[in-house]
């Protein structure tokens, strides 16, 4: 930490290397892919400021951003591969680096990572860096935003329920003794966990965490434990008759948060502002804490993060100064200060007054404690029968159609013939 704190003297020197081109042969423009948030309101406003910043150090550069959904970022790059029209920076979320990389859409950074100084590469979490490696000699993206999944609360539902929300909610059984209660006053206590994948990924860190639930590839097996899923799979079963029957993502889950009826929701930090508003505008009383484990001081919940790839090509050595520039700390820090949000750069968020944000300070506790979504990332990209084998064998579980011991076996066996596949 202590090294991370000496970055901000070195900004001088590295702001050196961005600027290292002062004029272009030719004229060059790249087009940058972003998420559709980034693309919008105050997010595009910074976004274009970084732009300029890097385009008036580089004379003969324009820059055109282009907003995107999710599933249009992954489509369109694939696309664009095949067709050799790749936009030439993009972000897109680690779960489908293996997909990209297999695609061709993404260059291979390590000689320009092994490049930079130390000061630059030891701004970031090295967990992150580790991620983006596949193997030695392979660097597939540099980490940018991501989140550690909270326990959002409704206060006026839990005061209504008899619970003192003061009280620090520290296991698992103590969080399920409080669904109970609030279901006995009247009100769902959670979103429908069985229907998203990364809901049941949320629940599984309660009870098991990243070694027992990822993929081995050389063996082509699952590596979820039978004893854990179906510890897990009793807690569904628990939930079946105390849950609002939306799932995680719906806006309908976040209208019946709003309008008190319903006392918790599992979810990354991007819901916050939403339900800043509407504490400002409709009363809203709520807070967030981290998801509680089977036992004290152990968490559940999920971590993700988002990244910046460039694109092999023509393009590529400026590509790579532009995503260099816009992953640096003072990007980042600004970045974080913007959206109150967690980042990759672990320089940025020991900056004091980032780590001094509510929501950045829990969502760096919930980093901390929480399981990867689905390790190792740009290995192989994951089929979709994994994925929705684990979301049916949980729900039907969750309806009765099997024991917690029957969906965990079952589950396994099938996860294992879809990857043999």
């Amino acid at each position: 930490m202590a090294k991370l704190n000496m970055i901000t003297g070195g900004i001088a020197s590295l702001m050196a290397i961005f600027a290292c081109s002062t004029a272009m042969a030719d004229d060059v423009t790249l087009e940058y892919w972003v998420f559709s948030d980034f693309a919008q309101g105050d997010a595009l406003a910074l976004q274009e400021t970084f732009i300029k910043e890097f385009t008036d150090k580089h004379p003969g550069v324009k820059i055109e951003i282009v907003g995107k959904g999710d599933d249009d970022l992954t489509a369109g790059q694939v696309a664009g591969a095949a067709s050799g029209n790749l936009p030439d920076v993009f972000m897109n979320g680690i779960r489908v680096g293996a997909q990209l990389a297999e695609a061709g859409v993404l260059a291979n950074l390590y000689d320009k990572w092994m490049a930079m100084p130390e000061e630059y590469r030891a701004q970031f979490d090295k967990n992150e860096i580790k991620n983006c490696m596949p193997e030695e000699g392979k660097l597939y993206c540099l980490p940018y935003t991501g989140y550690g999944s909270l326990l959002f609360r409704n206060l006026t539902v839990l005061e209504k329920a008899g619970i003192d929300p003061s009280k620090p909610l520290t296991t698992w059984d103590e969080w399920l003794d409080q669904m109970k209660k609030v279901k006995a006053a009247g009100v769902n206590a959670i979103p429908d966990q069985s229907l998203v994948f990364n809901s049941i990924a949320e629940m599984y860190a309660i009870s098991g965490d990243a070694s027992t639930w990822s993929i081995d590839w050389d063996a082509r097996k699952t590596r979820i434990d039978p004893k854990i899923m179906a510890k897990v799979l009793e807690k569904f079963v628990a939930m079946a008759d105390l849950n609002s029957g939306t799932s995680r993502n719906d806006q309908a889950t976040k209208d019946l948060f709003i309008t008190n009826q319903l006392a918790f929701h599992t979810v990354g930090p991007w819901v916050d502002p939403t339900y800043v508003e509407a504490a400002k505008n409709s009363g809203l009383k709520y807070d967030y804490v981290l998801i509680p484990g089977d036992t004290a001081g152990k968490h559940g919940g999920i971590k993700y993060y988002e990244f910046v790839g460039v694109a092999p090509g023509k393009n590529f050595d400026i590509s790579w100064e532009f995503a260099s520039f816009i992953t640096e700390k003072e990007q980042m820090v600004r970045w974080a200060k913007l959206l109150s949000r967690y980042n990759s750069n672990a320089a940025a968020m020991n900056d004091p007054e980032v780590a001094a944000l509510p929501l950045v300070a829990a969502s760096v506790e919930a980093v901390k404690g929480a399981m990867d979504v689905l390790p190792p990332y740009f290995v192989k990209a994951v089929p979709n029968c994994y994925l929705s084998t684990v979301v049916d064998y949980t729900s039907a579980t969750a309806d009765g159609d099997y024991s917690p011991e029957e969906g965990a076996e079952e589950m396994i066996s099938e996860l294992n013939a879809c990857l043999a596949q």
